[in-house]
């Protein structure tokens, strides 16, 4: 699958078969969030990557929209280490690329994947940090439930050039 198809026909996957992530396929997706831009390339991003379910299931209480993570067999916590950063307010753009990465290789590698936002909702982001153990000044910014799809979606043609101004606003 070309880049540009990847793009274009990804979609939000919430359901998932029982099928494990491969430990291949689990390398790939890190490489490709690892491979996002990062301010002054200070490579901000840390990953916590959970198989367990029971650490899933205390993971989907952290959030209203926790029954993607019980479905998924896989989630990425994509956080930031925020100690002695070159950018400090940079790292919620570092891993935000990331997360995007990772989710268009995951659709290019035929998984389904969905973002779940945690970082600023700080009801979010604390349990969350309870739960995985993080250390003071790891933030997490967002989990991905990956997974091989269990439901199709068709691709969504998102484009509208009332949103797009050339040159200057007006």
């Amino acid at each position: 699958m070309d880049a540009l198809h990847a793009i274009l026909s990804r979609r939000s996957i919430r359901a998932y078969t029982a099928e494990p992530v491969s430990g291949t396929g689990i390398e790939a997706l890190l490489r490709a969030g690892m491979a996002g831009p990062t301010a002054g390339n200070q490579q901000s991003w840390r990953f916590v990557v959970t198989t367990d379910p029971g650490i899933r299931e205390e993971m989907a209480a952290c959030t209203p929209y926790g029954a993607t993570l019980r479905a998924a067999p896989l989630a990425f916590t994509v956080c930031a280490d925020t100690h002695g950063l070159k950018h400090p307010q940079m790292w919620e753009q570092d891993c935000s690329a990331a997360v995007e990465n990772m989710l268009i290789a995951a659709h290019a590698l035929g998984l389904g994947a969905v973002w779940l936002g945690f970082w600023p909702k700080m009801e979010r982001v604390e349990p969350l940090k309870q739960v995985l153990g993080l250390p003071e000044g790891v933030e997490p910014l967002a989990v991905i439930a990956v997974g091989h799809p269990a439901e199709a979606k068709q691709p969504a043609d998102r484009f509208d050039p009332q949103k797009v101004r050339y040159g200057r606003w007006s």
